[in-house]
C-alpha cells in the first residue's frame, strides 16, 4: 500500500532520503534533526547483504552495461570490470531494447533476419564475473585479469569500413595484442574461432563480410545462427537467441540466463514530433536534428511480438525493479510498449520500482521540451513521457526516481557541456512528487573521471550503493508514496503497431533488386542511391518505381532554368532521369540532399501536360500574374498518386481548380511574391520530411508549425493549418504511416 503524506511532509521525507544517500555513498556525516536515525540506517545498510534480493533491470545502450559492470566499451574497463550491480544482486535478470538500428548493428540488419543485438552484446560483456571465469577455467587473478583483457579486446575489435579480410574473423585472436594470445584458455579459443568460421566463406552460416562491423556482434550473430540450425528467411527465434547468448556466457563468464531481449521480433521505432512528422528508425533521432519535441514514440513490428515466459515470471516474482539511465525513447520505452511486460510490472505491486534519470538531455530526443516547446528538459518531463507513450501510463511503473546531484559540479564543465549542445536535466522535485512519485538526489556519478577528464558519467559502485540504499530503506520506512493518479492516456496512442512491412533485410534486398535494374552514371550512384534508402527507411519501394537512372550533370550541361530556385538536383520527365549538377558532387550531404528532392520529384511522374503564364498582359497592367498546368490524361501520368490526391495535393501547394476545366490549376501572385511550383516544393518536402534536408528552405517554409495555435492571428493560422495539411498528406498518403493497426 503506498502511504499518503501531505505535500510538505513528502518533501521533507524526501530530504530525509537524499541525505541517507549521501551518508551511505560519500561517508559523509548526517546532517540535521535526524542525523541519528541517518546514522543507523545507514551502518546497517553498508551491513546488509542483498544476495537474496531478485532483481530485474530494463534498458539498453552504455547506460545499462555502465551500471551492471561498467563501460565495457572504455579502453580502461578491464583494469576494473568486477564492479556494478552484477556484484551487489547474484539474482539478476536483465532485459534489453532490441531495436538498435545503428553502426554495426545496421549492418547486420540490412543483410540478416535478426533484432537488433548491438545492446546485447554491451551488456553481455558488462557482466563477465570473475568467479565465474576462475571456476571454468580453473585459473588466478593474475590470469583472469589477462582473460578479461583478451574478451575485451576481441568483443570491441572494430574493422575498416571496406574491409574484406576474414582472418580477424576466424581467428579472433589476432584482434588483441600478440603478448596476450597464449594466455587464452584453448577451450575459449577453440569457440571463437568456430563461431567466426561458421560466419567466413569457409563456414555453413551467413557470410558476413567484417568491413565496418565489431568483431563482438558478429561472433554474437554466429552464436545465435548456429542455435538456429540454418540460415531460414524468418528471424531466430528466441529459443535459439537464448541459446547463442548463453553459449557466449559460459565462455566469458557470465551466469547463463542473466541476459534476455525484449522480443525476438523485429522492429523499429516510429518517432513522431510535434508539428506531425513521424519517421522510422532509432537513429534518425540523433542523424535529424529537427529541434521540436517528440510528442510520440512506437514500435513497427510485422509480427506480434513474443516475449518469453521466463522474463514475465522473473518480473512477478522481483523484489526490485529497476529503470536503468538511458535514451528516453530508444533504449526502455520500446521494451514497456510490449504489453505483457508493461502487465507483469503493474502486477508486481510488491516489488520497489526504481526509475533511473539521465544526467544530460540527449539531441534529437530530449533537447526539446515538450511541454514548454523550449530547450531544457526536466525529471518530470521524463516521467510524463511514459504516460505518453506506455498503454496505461505511468501507473504502476515507478515509485522512486534517482537522479544525480549536480549541485558540486563545477561551472566550466557544464559550460564544457553546453558547447557539445548538452544541459543537465534537473531534477524539479516538487513537480515529480505532484506526480505521486518519490524524487531523491545522489551523487551517483564518478568523482575520479570528473578529476581525470572533466566528464560526467554514472559510476557503477556509486550508483549500486544508491539502489541498495533505496531497498533497505523501502524496508524499514516505504518508499511507495504516490498519492495522485495520472490522467487518462490520449487516444492517440498507438505503441506497438502490425504493419505489412517487410523485415529489414527483404527491405534492404529488394531496394538493391529495384536499383540494380536502373541505369547510374557515375556507377557509384547507385550505391549511394541505397545507403540513401536505408537511411531513410520511410522511403517505400514502390517510390523506387518511377525515376529509370540518375546521372551527374556537367556544370556545362546544366540546362535547368534559375527562373524558380537554385535547387542542384531534380527530375526530368522527358527521359526519367534523375539529374544533380556536379557541385553537389563536392559534398557528399548535399549531394544525398539533391537526390531525395529528385527523388521526391519522381513520384508525380509526367503530371503535367503543359504550363504557362497565363494573362501576361493583364499581368502587366495589374502588377498580377498567373500561372497555370494542365494535368495529363489519368493513363499518361506515370504518377505514384492517384487522381484524388494528386488534386488534393495541387490544392495544398495553393493551386486552386479552374472552374471552365477540370484538368486546370493555377494560382495568382503579385508581382512581389513567392512561389514554389507545385512539382518542386513535392521534391524538397519529401527530402525535408525525411531528413531535415534543404533546412534553409524548407525550415523557413515551415518554421510557422514551431508557434502554439493560439498565439498565431488569422492569416497566419490559415498557414499554420495548410502546413499541418500538408505534412499529413506526406504521413499518410505519401509514406503511408497512419494505415497501420494498433497492436492488442
Amino acid at each position: 500500500m503506498k502511504r499518503i503524506l501531505s505535500p510538505m511532509k513528502r518533501s521533507k521525507f524526501g530530504r530525509y532520503i537524499d541525505h541517507l544517500l549521501e551518508a551511505v555513498i560519500n561517508l559523509t556525516t548526517p546532517r540535521g534533526r535526524h542525523r541519528n536515525s541517518i546514522s543507523n540506517l545507514a551502518e546497517e545498510i553498508r551491513a546488509s547483504d542483498c544476495r537474496s534480493t531478485r532483481v530485474v533491470i530494463f534498458g539498453g545502450g552504455t547506460g545499462l552495461s555502465t551500471v551492471l559492470g561498467g563501460n565495457s566499451r572504455q579502453d580502461d574497463w578491464p583494469e576494473n570490470p568486477f564492479v556494478g550491480l552484477k556484484q551487489e544482486f547474484p539474482l539478476l535478470n536483465v532485459v534489453v531494447c532490441a531495436t538498435d538500428d545503428g553502426g554495426s548493428t545496421g549492418l547486420l540488419l540490412r543483410q540478416l533476419p535478426i533484432i537488433g543485438i548491438g545492446d546485447i552484446r554491451k551488456v553481455l560483456l558488462s557482466l563477465v564475473l570473475c568467479e565465474n571465469l576462475q571456476k571454468t577455467y580453473g585459473i588466478d587473478d593474475i590470469s583472469t585479469q589477462r582473460i578479461i583483457r583478451i574478451i575485451h579486446g576481441i568483443f570491441n575489435h572494430r574493422f575498416p569500413a571496406n574491409s574484406r579480410d576474414f582472418r580477424c574473423v576466424v581467428n579472433p585472436l589476432l584482434a588483441v595484442p600478440k603478448s596476450l594470445r597464449g594466455y587464452c584458455p584453448e577451450p575459449l579459443m577453440s569457440l571463437l574461432s568456430s563461431l567466426g568460421r561458421y560466419i567466413s566463406p569457409e563456414g555453413k552460416g551467413p557470410i558476413i563480410v567484417p568491413g565496418g562491423h565489431c568483431l563482438g556482434n558478429m561472433i554474437l550473430t554466429a552464436a545465435i545462427f548456429r542455435s538456429a540450425g540454418e540460415v531460414a528467411s524468418y528471424p531466430p527465434d528466441l529459443k535459439a537467441i537464448a541459446e547463442g547468448i548463453q553459449t557466449l556466457s559460459e565462455a566469458i563468464g557470465v551466469t547463463p540466463g542473466f541476459l534476455h531481449p525484449s522480443t525476438a521480433t523485429p522492429g523499429q521505432l516510429v518517432l513522431r514530433y510535434s508539428n506531425g512528422v513521424a519517421v522510422r528508425g532509432q537513429s534518425k533521432a540523433t542523424v535529424t536534428r529537427r529541434l521540436l519535441p517528440i510528442d510520440q514514440v512506437s514500435v513497427d513490428c510485422r509480427d506480434i511480438p513474443y516475449v518469453r515466459e521466463d522474463i514475465l515470471k522473473a518480473i512477478r516474482k522481483a523484489d526490485l525493479i529497476l529503470f536503468a539511465p538511458g535514451s528516453l525513447y530508444t533504449s526502455i520505452m520500446p521494451i514497456l510498449q510490449l504489453r505483457p511486460i508493461i502487465k507483469a510490472i503493474r502486477k508486481n505491486q510488491r516489488a520497489l520500482k526504481i526509475f533511473g534519470a539521465n544526467f544530460w538531455a540527449q539531441a534529437g530526443e530530449t533537447d526539446i521540451s515538450r511541454r514548454r516547446r523550449t530547450r531544457g528538459f526536466h525529471v518530470s518531463e521524463l516521467i510524463e513521457a511514459y504516460d505518453q507513450n506506455v498503454a496505461g501510463g505511468y501507473e504502476g511503473l515507478f515509485d522512486v526516481v534517482l537522479s544525480a546531484n549536480l549541485e558540486h559540479i563545477p561551472g566550466d564543465v557544464i559550460r564544457n557541456y553546453a558547447l557539445e549542445g548538452k544541459s543537465p536535466i534537473y531534477l524539479d522535485r516538487g513537480r515529480v512528487e505532484g506526480l505521486g512519485i518519490l524524487p531523491v538526489e545522489a551523487t551517483i556519478y564518478s568523482p575520479e573521471r570528473l578529476r581525470l577528464a572533466n566528464v560526467i558519467h554514472h559510476d557503477p559502485q556509486k550508483f549500486t550503493l544508491a539502489v541498495r540504499t533505496l531497498l533497505i530503506a523501502h524496508r524499514h520506512l516505504n518508499l511507495k508514496m504516490g498519492t495522485v493518479s495520472p490522467q487518462p492516456l490520449p487516444t492517440k496512442y498507438k505503441g506497438l503497431v502490425c504493419t505489412d512491412s517487410p523485415l529489414l533485410f527483404t527491405y534492404h534486398s529488394e531496394a538493391r533488386a529495384i536499383l540494380e535494374e536502373k541505369k547510374f552514371y557515375p556507377k557509384n550512384l547507385r550505391n549511394i542511391m541505397l545507403d540513401i534508402v536505408w537511411e531513410n527507411r520511410d522511403i517505400r519501394i514502390e517510390h523506387l518505381k518511377f525515376f529509370y537512372g540518375a546521372r551527374i550533370i556537367p556544370a556545362a550541361r546544366w540546362s535547368r532554368s534559375k527562373e524558380w530556385d537554385n535547387v542542384l538536383g531534380y527530375y526530368d520527365p522527358a527521359d526519367g532521369l534523375l539529374k544533380v549538377h556536379e557541385q553537389a558532387v563536392r559534398d557528399p550531404e548535399l549531394l544525398r540532399d539533391n537526390l531525395l528532392t529528385a527523388l521526391g520529384e519522381s513520384l508525380l511522374g509526367r503530371y503535367i501536360e503543359s504550363r504557362r503564364w497565363a494573362n501576361e498582359e493583364a499581368s502587366n497592367s495589374w502588377g498580377m500574374r498567373r500561372y497555370e498546368i494542365r494535368l495529363r490524361p489519368i493513363n499518361d501520368r506515370m504518377c505514384f498518386l492517384d487522381d484524388g490526391a494528386l488534386r488534393r495535393y495541387l490544392r495544398l501547394a495553393r493551386m486552386l481548380n479552374s472552374p471552365h476545366d477540370p484538368n486546370i490549376f493555377g494560382i495568382t501572385l503579385n508581382d512581389q511574391e513567392g512561389f514554389l511550383p507545385p512539382g518542386l516544393l513535392f521534391g524538397l518536402l519529401y527530402a525535408w520530411y525525411l531528413n531535415n534536408a534543404y533546412g534553409r528552405i524548407m525550415e523557413y517554409e515551415m518554421s510557422l508549425l514551431r508557434w502554439p495555435p493560439e498565439k498565431l492571428i488569422p492569416y497566419q493560422l490559415e498557414e499554420y493549418k495548410r502546413k499541418k495539411d500538408l505534412i499529413k498528406f506526406f504521413r499518410n498518403v505519401v509514406f503511408m504511416h497512419d494505415k497501420e493497426g494498433e497492436m492488442k
